[in-house]
């Protein structure tokens, strides 16, 4: 496997699992049907893991452009693969945004909230105040990127014993987890734009019944955010962590 079937793959599943727990939570006549937000922030979290473990071996499991580039910023990756991670994580993104659409393609009629359907594929404000709505999407993608590179510090987990391979992920969808219950009551915590940007893009695209709009004028906070919180987190892990 490449490192680009490896993010494609990877991503695909965590949008899958985190969009369709979603799916599961707010569309309606679904089993789960108004299982509330502690639901939905831990699926996110299971499929934040399951993307990791998918991927790691390979390509490292970025799965976000707002890992990617964080690393980049710090040297931790080289700049020359960073449009070949980011072309992978956008077209698993959308691949798996689509898959949920299938798999829940009766429950879209019964739904009447154009919102709902909206939230299946991407985040939206709980307060719609979009230099508030950035910071906390920079906020949160500080942590998440931060948290991975201290995740993945030998002084933290211990290599030659398996812990810090087998184990990792589990911790990062711990980390995930902590994020949404915490910073994510605000935005929806996207922290990834592949997460919010990709399944938006098949929201306009694919036939749903009622849709409404796919809400363009708020589409930038959920790349940028992440994008500018990334590259912070990983330089303040650089300059705090690892001094020169």
């Amino acid at each position: 496997m490449s490192p680009f079937s490896a993010e494609l793959i990877g991503t695909l599943l965590l949008v899958l699992l985190g969009d369709g727990v979603v799916a599961n939570v707010v569309l309606k006549k679904t089993k789960g049907h108004q299982g509330g937000w502690i639901v939905i922030t831990a699926g996110w979290a299971f499929a934040v893991t399951v993307g990791v473990y998918a991927s790691n071996a390979v390509s490292g499991a970025h799965l976000n452009p707002a890992v990617t580039l964080g690393l980049a910023a710090i040297g931790k990756f080289a700049w020359a693969d960073v449009p070949t991670y980011l072309a992978a994580q956008m077209l698993g993104g959308g691949i798996g945004a689509a898959l949920v659409w299938l798999a829940y393609l009766p429950h879209w009629k019964e739904t009447p909230d154009p919102a709902d359907k909206l939230a299946v594929f991407c985040t939206g404000p709980a307060l719609r105040h979009l230099p508030s709505n950035f910071l906390t999407e920079a906020i949160g993608s500080f942590v998440l990127v931060c948290g991975v590179l201290a995740i993945q510090s030998p002084k933290n987990l211990l290599p030659a014993s398996g812990f810090a391979t087998g184990f990792g992920p589990c911790l990062v969808g711990v980390l995930v987890w902590s994020i949404g219950v915490s910073l994510g009551g605000p935005t929806g915590y996207a922290i990834n734009p592949a997460r919010d940007l990709a399944p938006r893009l098949l929201h306009a695209l694919l036939p749903i019944p009622g849709k409404g709009g796919s809400d363009w004028a708020y589409s930038w906070v959920p790349v940028l955010g992440p994008i500018v919180g990334g590259v912070v987190g990983a330089l303040f892990y650089q300059w705090a962590w690892q001094p020169a």
